[in-house]
């Protein structure tokens, strides 16, 4: 097993027990913070933000990265939506993250739920951004034009690893149907920032990551997150290798020569982590 490196040390918080959790408690809300074993939650929880976890809280799939819980998801909570609307309101948030767990039982995937928590959100809260990063429904590009009355300003989709990895670490998934989503939610909302996002660490090459990136790109995505895979539990993937910041320095300056308008790149880095720092991109 590798030993953990200097850079990688740092405090895992468990429950950060403040006013976002007890808020979020109080009106039945998950977080992909709490479900996935995020690093950064102390740090997020603590200034009053949160990626809220729609769909319930139990995935179809069984990834071999993920902690988030799998199995038979119960029904939609026709509630839910305006609960994340006051949830976001209460907090304060300029920028609101909305991410879901993957639902293969839904016909749509998920996606008129996902439209719903954005009309919500607009209606309650219409100073805020509104980012989603969403499943992959199936590669239904059909089911997009959900949003048409209320888009995002961020579509994010994230395509996780290198295609060679895929069988390991997104069994159910397919890496060409995740560039299609982005690709086809880009033609439909060109105006719409799309964003994708993957984890290192898990026996890739440099090679492998730049290839992503540059498919990435082609896709027509215009922001992309690299951080450190990091085990959530023993009975998840290993770490193969823990990435040295200079790679992620080297990452975050080829994605930048490829295009894309914004990076970030680097070990505690996620794809919902200081999400608002890029809605203003160009």
């Amino acid at each position: 097993m590798n030993q953990v490196p200097p850079w990688i040390k740092r405090r895992f918080p468990g429950s950060p027990g403040n006013e976002t959790e007890k808020l979020l408690r109080s009106l039945s809300l998950h977080t992909v913070c709490e479900s996935a074993h995020c690093p950064n939650i102390g740090e997020c929880f603590g200034r009053g933000t949160a990626t809220f976890l729609i769909l319930g809280d139990v995935c179809t799939r069984n990834c071999g990265f993920c902690a988030v819980k799998k199995g038979q998801p119960l029904p939609l909570d026709p509630e839910e939506p305006l609960r994340v609307a006051q949830a976001a309101k209460t907090l304060g948030l300029r920028h609101v993250v909305i991410t879901s767990v993957t639902r293969d039982d839904l016909p749509d995937g998920g996606a008129g739920h996902f439209a719903r928590v954005v009309k919500a959100i607009r209606e309650l809260l219409p100073s805020a951004t509104v980012e989603i990063l969403t499943p992959d429904f199936q590669g239904r590009e059909e089911v997009l034009v959900v949003f048409r009355e209320y888009p995002p300003d961020v579509f994010n989709h994230n395509v996780e690893t290198v295609p060679r990895l895929y069988p390991q670490v997104r069994p159910k998934a397919h890496y060409r149907r995740s560039l299609f989503l982005l690709e086809r939610f880009k033609a439909l909302f060109p105006s719409v920032l799309t964003k994708s996002g993957l984890m290192v660490g898990l026996g890739e090459d440099k090679e492998e990551v730049l290839e992503v990136l540059r498919d990435l790109r082609q896709a027509g995505c215009d922001i992309v997150t690299v951080g450190q895979y990091l085990r959530p539990s023993m009975k998840h993937l290993p770490v193969e290798e823990y990435i040295p910041p200079s790679w992620f320095s080297f990452y975050e300056e080829e994605a930048y020569k490829l295009g894309f308008k914004g990076v970030a790149s680097g070990p505690f880095v996620r794809s919902s982590y200081l999400a608002e720092r890029f809605v203003g991109a160009p």
